[in-house]
């Protein structure tokens, strides 16, 4: 399943920057209380992020959230009712720093293997870090 998203097959609504922008509203808008961004990456037909949850707060219902809010933009864009995304997701615990590390950079170099250079949908905690301080 992970070649076939990477290659950009199937269904590739993310590649609208009005939905592109919509998940990234919605994984900023409680960023910071229910957990902290690290890294992500939205690409044509599927999403990237590497999160640090925050005391009290549940992966599940987190992503719960974002699926809701970017799934009503997107059939809002799209002109349709119903499911956006699928049910499951994929998720991996990090151990060790590299680990923490292999996984920043398959997220930021996810665009590049799949063809899309220039991609602006990718952002990680040390660009931000680096836009306040310059």
């Amino acid at each position: 399943m992970e070649a076939y998203c990477d290659r950009g097959l199937g269904c590739c609504a993310l590649a609208d920057q009005r939905i592109a922008g919509a998940m990234v509203e919605a994984l900023k808008f409680r960023n910071g209380k229910h957990y902290r961004l690290l890294a992500w990456c939205i690409m044509p037909n599927h999403v990237h992020v590497v999160v640090r949850m925050l005391p009290g707060a549940d992966l599940a219902t987190v992503l719960k959230s974002w699926k809701q809010f970017s799934a009503k933009a997107a059939n809002q864009v799209l002109g349709q009712r119903g499911h956006f995304w699928q049910r499951e997701y994929y998720d991996r615990l990090i151990r060790n720093e590299q680990e923490y590390i292999r996984a920043i950079r398959y997220v930021l170099e996810n665009p590049e293997k799949a063809g899309l250079n220039n991609w602006p949908w990718v952002w990680t905690a040390d660009m931000e870090v680096r836009e306040t301080a310059g």
